[in-house]
Order: C-alpha cells, then structure tokens, then sequence
C-alpha cells in the first residue's frame, strides 16, 4: 500500500512539476525576452539621414489658404527621434516658426501668405542647418 501512495505522489508532483514548467515557458519567459530585447528610442539625429517634404506646396496668396511642410528627424537606422526643436524659415507666415518633433520624429508647419512668389523654406534642428529644402508657391 505504501508503494501505491508514493507512486501516486511522484505522479503528482511530476504532474505538478510539467505544469509549472509550461507555465513559465509560455508567460514568464516571453515577457522577460520583450523587456529586455525593447529597442531604445532614438536619441542621435543624422542630418543626412533626416528629410523635408511639402504636403501642400500651392496655395492661394490670401493670407488665409495653407501650404504644409512637414520635417522629419531621424536617426542612421531611419528612426524618428522625438523632442527635437526643428525651425522653418525662408517667409513669414510660419506658423509655428520652432517646434519640437513627436514621437515618430516629425514637426508639421503651416505657411500662408499674401504675396504671390515661389518661396524656398529651409529647415535647421537645434540650430543646425539641415541642408535640405522645399519651394511653396502662392498665386492669387
């Protein structure tokens, strides 16, 4: 009778053990490989990796219609960095002149004007020029 009842424990605590042993493969495990493999938000911005493009580059010249010219910061991997300050200048009517990116590294701005011309606006981070460019037009 006592070798019955060890038998039934051993059973039990392999059981118990296989039991425990899923458990940490199929929760414990994964998680601790997804913290510790998260990869780091971008913090060095490559110039030459970083770009502007207009959205909307013709408008009418009534102080009122919009052109949008959006910078992107991004890093030698081609990640966005965020919480850069990027400034447009090349008019007046930026609206806003500086700001900082978001999470995926872009600053969005709007242009209006009323004056009618092809405008070249140009980009700097942190006041860095960037070498990069866009012409906005405004007809009447």
């Amino acid at each position: 009778m006592k070798n019955i009842n060890k038998n039934y424990v051993l059973v039990g605590l392999t059981v118990f053990g296989l039991g425990f042993v899923y458990f940490l493969a199929s929760s414990v495990v994964p998680k601790v490989f997804v913290t510790l493999t998260k990869a780091a938000p971008a913090t060095v911005i490559s110039l030459a990796d970083s770009y502007v493009l207009g959205e909307r580059l013709l408008a009418k010249a009534d102080g009122v219609e919009k052109c949008v010219v959006n910078v992107f910061i991004m890093d030698a991997t081609g990640k966005g960095v965020a919480g850069k300050e990027v400034s447009l200048e090349g008019i007046e009517g930026i609206t806003p002149s500086s700001k900082a990116t978001d999470k995926d590294g872009k600053a969005s701005f709007s242009i209006t004007s009323m004056t009618e011309g092809t405008f070249t606006v140009e980009a700097s981070v942190g006041g860095a020029p960037m070498n990069r460019s866009v012409k906005v037009t405004f007809r009447n």
